[in-house]
């Protein structure tokens, strides 16, 4: 079950991953947190959560994602859940254990870690000489919770992207390394807006060489994909993969506005396989008709492997 996510990217054929969690809760009704975002989610809302897996695994999602993108103690700590950073983690893989267990076993669970601050200000990160322990310490409960790989989200710069790196090596499971990116003035540049834009060129280029399983485009505009999947095919000759999001997001909640639609979704993901990539998936403001939409897409493809 663990290596069944291996094995299809072996064979050459592509994987299907879930779409957004966090989107799809404030979708669902779910109160979106000013600091941690969804990350509490486990704690209010758990059999939201839970549904929210299961319909990604009955969509044909072959990896699913924890609900802890917030949940490092530097966005639960700033949240005012400092103390139940342990709880709030395994919670989160137990409810999509949970989700798992009631459809299709074979399913892999990647455990979300990201260096996203508090709040996302980027002003708020902790103290350099603790800010790894940060990222250490969520890393250590995913793993000691029993996720079959780490999926590390929106890396975008050169100062805090490579300690949340460190912190998922040392696991010693898999490492999905996920960078996001935009374009602006014709340039791909990280997707979080900056005094001075970051070139993803850059990002890619401390990040690549530490050593990851596979290198995914996600929370990136749609129009930037393809032009990141270059940037990424001239760095590395592993597995690649794209989940971007489509909508816009003001605190603390995602406007669902021209959200492109799960078939359209589609037809570009074709695209991005026959440009390489073999991960493929949503992230926010997508939902599970998106991923039954690739599900489809990809099962056609692979029959012809």
């Amino acid at each position: 079950m663990a290596t069944s996510w291996q094995a299809t990217l072996a064979a050459g054929k592509v994987l299907v991953i879930d779409g957004g969690m966090g989107t799809e809760l404030q979708r669902r009704g779910v109160p979106m947190d000013e600091v941690a975002w969804s990350g509490t989610a486990v704690l209010s809302h758990p059999e939201v959560v839970r549904a929210v897996h299961e319909d990604y695994i009955r969509a044909g999602a072959d990896v699913i994602i924890t609900n802890t993108f917030g949940s490092t103690r530097q966005m639960l700590g700033g949240a005012g859940f400092g103390a139940q950073v342990e709880e709030v983690h395994r919670r989160a893989v137990a409810l999509a254990k949970e989700a798992r267990a009631a459809t299709i076993d074979r399913v892999a669970i990647a455990g979300s870690l990201s260096p996203s601050p508090p709040g996302f200000d980027r002003h708020a990160y902790p103290p350099p000489g603790e800010e790894l322990a940060v990222y250490l310490e969520s890393a250590q409960l995913l793993a000691n919770s029993g996720v079959d790989l780490i999926a590390l989200e929106m890396l975008e710069d050169t100062t805090h992207a490579p300690l949340a790196m460190r912190a998922a090596l040392e696991t010693g499971l898999p490492v999905w390394l996920g960078v996001s990116s935009r374009r602006v003035d014709g340039r791909i540049v990280r997707f979080s807006e900056s005094a001075s834009e970051v070139l993803l060129a850059d990002v890619l280029d401390v990040l690549v060489p530490m050593g990851p399983d596979v290198v995914t485009i996600m929370h990136s505009e749609i129009d930037a994909v393809s032009e990141t999947l270059t940037l990424i095919r001239d760095r590395w000759d592993g597995p690649v993969g794209v989940y971007p999001e489509s909508g816009y997001f003001t605190k603390p909640n995602w406007n669902f506005v021209d959200v492109i639609p799960p078939d359209d979704l589609a037809r570009e993901a074709r695209g991005w396989i026959d440009d390489g990539a073999r991960v493929v998936g949503g992230c926010c403001g997508t939902g599970p008709e998106h991923i039954r939409a690739l599900r489809s897409t990809m099962d056609t493809w692979n029959a012809g492997r």
